[in-house]
């Protein structure tokens, strides 16, 4: 891997106290084409938010910075392989189950346009290229209908989410969407 200049993401924004927050992840955003086209997600098969279609991601081990964590979980769930340096932060996204307090979670949103190898299909993850336009929002977390599509515009989305006693469908959320300045890719 090639050395960055920084490895970490910039400090977390959100309107909750940390102290709620049980742990906390990383999800990756693979896409194509400018504007983006397609996003690859993944289908778990089991674990947390099995049944559903995700971005890929998951826990940072101790040690680990954030964008180590997310493509070493990428590398994990799909084969793929990237640099830290080649996620772009895209955000923050914190999850709140009142009724299942250690579900509680900070998720760090990266996109990913750089990467080396298809994705395969492990254990854990079933990948799947959708167009953007056609995202599976039915087979989804609920609060992915309200951030996914800003994140896939290149803005960038600091959101925090709280969901009602079925665990299932958003409650409540707090939403700061920013148009981002970019140079280069994504």
């Amino acid at each position: 891997m090639r050395a960055c200049s920084s490895l970490h993401s910039p400090p977390i924004t959100l309107h909750l106290a940390n102290r709620y927050i049980v742990k906390r992840t990383t999800l990756i955003l693979l896409v194509r084409g400018n504007p983006i086209t397609h996003v690859l997600l993944g289908y778990k098969k089991r674990g947390f938010g099995a049944g559903k279609y995700t971005g890929i991601g998951g826990k940072i081990e101790p040690g680990e910075t954030v964008r180590e964590a997310a493509v070493r979980e990428m590398h994990e769930e799909t084969g793929v392989v990237m640099s830290p340096c080649d996620l772009v932060d895209a955000g923050h996204v914190a999850f709140y189950f009142p009724a299942r307090p250690n579900w509680n979670l900070i998720t760090h949103i990266f996109l990913g346009r750089n990467w080396q190898g298809e994705p395969i299909e492990t254990r854990e993850i079933r990948p799947e290229w959708f167009a953007t336009d056609r995202l599976p929002f039915g087979d989804m977390w609920d609060d992915a209908t309200y951030w996914y599509p800003h994140v896939l515009k290149k803005q960038r989305v600091d959101a925090t989410f709280a969901f009602a006693p079925d665990c299932e469908t958003v409650a409540t959320s707090l939403i700061d969407v920013q148009q981002t300045k970019r140079t280069g890719t994504p």
